[in-house]
């Protein structure tokens, strides 16, 4: 049996590193594990994501995967190299493939930086980057409101609009040329952050070059996807069930496999 790549996130988000993986390794099979039930993980403290990442990397464990992709931001932040030494797998986060795109596009070295308040306090995204380049000047900002409209289907609307405007209003008086969506569901408004922070401001997403990163990493350990089985994903969510598949199915632009997953004992 094929052994699948394993992307977790609190939501949607990581769909769109699961969209680009597809695309990139289209023999890889993915699972997918989305925790809509208790999404946004933003506003809550590290050590309750770590418990959710963890519960969920348990979940996913039963499906003998060959890597684990953490595709949140803020998970990545608050538990990435807890579950690598936990499990004996390769766990990929989010956050080192953006802020290594992100370097690879600056022209003036000033580049931003929006997530959820989880990810801003973490301060990992700066640590990446001056890791990288000690002359980059960082600006980030927390933006809280964005990730519960990508929950709700909300991506091209006034509200939409207006929620973005609202939100960027402080980066947008920095002189950056790059601007990290630093959350994966903040891709699903990329139309609405590009009309605000105009044509001179590239947006950089992690999914790219995460999905390169996985690429690298199975190719180094012999075991990308051979054969010409066209994989069948599977998906799974902890919340509303009728608007995963709604969303999901709009994105990735299939049908989809979804099972829903009900957490016993659940911290909501």
């Amino acid at each position: 049996m094929q052994q699948a790549i394993a992307i977790l996130d609190s939501g949607v988000g990581g769909l769109t590193v699961a969209k680009e993986v597809m695309r990139q390794l289209p023999r890889e099979k993915v699972i997918y594990f989305g925790d809509t039930a208790r999404t946004p993980y933003g506003p809550r403290t590290p050590e309750e994501v770590r418990l959710f990442t963890e519960q969920i990397v348990d979940y996913l464990i039963q499906f003998n995967p060959k890597m684990i992709v953490i595709a949140c931001n803020t998970a990545t932040a608050a538990a990435l190299d807890y579950i690598a030494s936990k499990i004996s797998i390769p766990v990929i986060g989010v956050i080192r493939p953006g802020a290594r795109a992100a370097i690879s596009a600056t022209k003036t070295g000033h580049i931003g930086v929006i997530g959820t308040a989880g990810t801003i306090q973490s301060g990992a995204y700066p640590a990446a980057l001056k890791e990288l380049s000690p002359y980059i000047h960082v600006v980030s900002e927390a933006c809280p409101t964005l990730v519960p409209l990508v929950e709700r289907g909300v991506f091209d609307t006034q509200e939409t609009a207006e929620v973005v405007r609202d939100a960027l209003k402080e980066i947008k008086q920095n002189n950056i040329d790059c601007l990290i969506l630093g959350c994966t569901h903040y891709p699903f408004l990329k139309k609405a952050i590009q009309l605000e922070m105009g044509p001179k401001v590239k947006l950089i997403s992690s999914a790219d070059e995460t999905a390169r990163e996985i690429s690298t990493v199975l190719y180094q350990k012999g075991q990308l996807a051979r054969g010409e089985e066209t994989p069948i994903h599977q998906f799974f969510c902890s919340g509303d069930a009728e608007m995963f598949q709604s969303i999901a199915c709009e994105w990735l632009g299939e049908h989809i496999n979804l099972t829903p997953v009900v957490w016993q004992n659940p911290v909501l």
